[in-house]
């Protein structure tokens, strides 16, 4: 029979956050092995739960949540962000501009379909969290990536960006707080690319769903609140700060110039009509969320949860020699750099499907981000403290045995060149 083929707008589509090597460690776990997991920002299976309060008005509401919402969602959620963004600074937001979806991810592919037609371009930080680089070709549109510069603590490089923006340029997106870097942007560096996009008329996407996971006494600033003649699209959810990534609630703010996008606006109209609307039970979960509690200051203040594990994450990874990271200011991860000297990686997906087999520890290649080399991974500071320490503790002693191999293999290359310049 005729082979039936997947589409074409899949060429520039990875999530390897789960790729081959995760269905290689349920294959491991399948057969019986005990896999130390630190390859996504899930939080529920370490321990992380959602607020009570949270958990408690999704089921007082469950009676009235078995029919659509409107498409946009419910009042009381939307109302609860909008005060949100107020709270944040960002000017001119009304009902009418805030939309609730399954998670941000499920609003990230409806601006994107929204916004892009064939071959326009978006932006896009390397690296990335790769949801966007998928929903930029899904779109039909190309996305271009712009790099972030490790040496500066990852933060964008303002002259990349200018030097790729073209006349089919349509947006630029900026995640900060960073996945997968845990970089923190400065209003300095925010205002540098809101400058870029008021000059060539480009939509913002921000992406911004870490910002009350912030360490060391750090602030974060919501982008749209520097700028109000830039449209601008915010994206949130309860994911991350509130612990609730199954509850799939998120939502998308849309602030800025929205006289000259009023086209682009019908357009995300009517794909949130064609959606009918999001899960109507995690709506019902925002605005508790965002009016209560904010538990997630205890996990990431001095002695809190999160603040010890990223602090002994960073610790045990700068010990391992040819291993160096930026620590990371927000965000549940860092993004090491393996020295190429003494990790001569040809394949980072091939390696690190190594490092599951031989240490039961996941983790995602760099390459899984959109970043151009082999030398770069995620690691997520997750688990427990005694889980950090067995996992980093087996992929140090992997590296020690692959620099082992690999200085044996260069002693006998060096070796037979001598002999061959010998014998010349």
């Amino acid at each position: 029979m005729k082979p039936i083929h997947k589409s074409a707008k899949l060429a520039n589509v990875l999530y390897d956050v789960r790729g081959p090597i995760v269905d290689a460690a349920k294959q491991m776990e399948d057969e019986g092995q005990k896999i130390i997991k630190l390859n996504i920002g899930n939080l529920a299976p370490f321990g992380f739960q959602p607020p009570e309060e949270i958990v408690q008005d999704m089921i007082r509401n469950l009676p009235d949540s078995a029919g659509y919402s409107d498409s946009k969602g419910i009042f009381s959620a939307r109302k609860a962000v909008m005060h949100y963004t107020q709270e944040q600074g960002i000017e001119g937001v009304t009902i009418d501009d805030i939309y609730l979806g399954n998670g941000a991810s499920d609003l990230i592919g409806m601006a994107a379909n929204a916004l892009l037609s064939e071959g326009d371009e978006m932006l896009v930080p390397a690296p990335d969290y790769p949801l966007w680089t998928a929903v930029a070709s899904l779109s039909g549109g190309k996305p271009v990536h712009y790099l972030c510069d490790e040496a500066n603590g990852w933060m964008p490089n303002l002259d990349d960006i200018r030097a790729k923006v073209t006349s089919r340029t349509k947006a630029i997106v900026v995640i900060n707080p960073n996945n997968p870097t845990g970089a923190l942007y400065s209003n300095e560096l925010l205002l540098g690319i809101i400058e870029i996009a008021r000059e060539h008329n480009l939509v913002i996407m921000a992406d911004e769903v870490y910002d009350k996971v912030l360490y060391d006494g750090v602030k974060h600033t919501a982008l749209a609140s520097l700028a109000t003649d830039v449209l601008t699209l915010t994206f949130n959810s309860l994911s991350k700060a509130y612990r609730s990534c199954g509850f799939r609630a998120g939502w998308m703010v849309i602030s800025g110039d929205k006289e000259s996008a009023r086209d682009y606006i019908e357009g995300i109209n009517m794909l949130a009509n064609i959606k009918l609307g999001s899960n109507v039970p995690g709506q019902y979960a925002i605005q508790t969320a965002l009016g209560g509690y904010q538990s997630i200051h205890d996990l990431v203040k001095e002695g809190g949860r999160l603040r010890r594990q990223r602090d002994l994450a960073y610790e045990l990874i700068s010990a391992i020699p040819g291993v160096s990271c930026v620590k990371p200011q927000a965000a549940l991860y860092m993004f090491p750099r393996l020295d190429p000297k003494m990790y001569p990686i040809q394949d980072d997906r091939q390696f690190f499907m190594e490092v599951l087999r031989a240490t039961r520890v996941m983790l995602v290649q760099g390459s899984g981000f959109n970043y151009p080399d082999n030398q770069h991974f995620r690691i997520v500071f997750l688990p427990h403290e005694d889980d950090l320490r067995e996992a980093i503790g087996r992929l140090a002693k992997f590296l020690e045995q692959y620099r082992a191999r690999h200085a044996k293999s260069a002693s006998v290359v060096q070796i037979a060149a001598k002999k061959e310049a010998a014998r010349a």
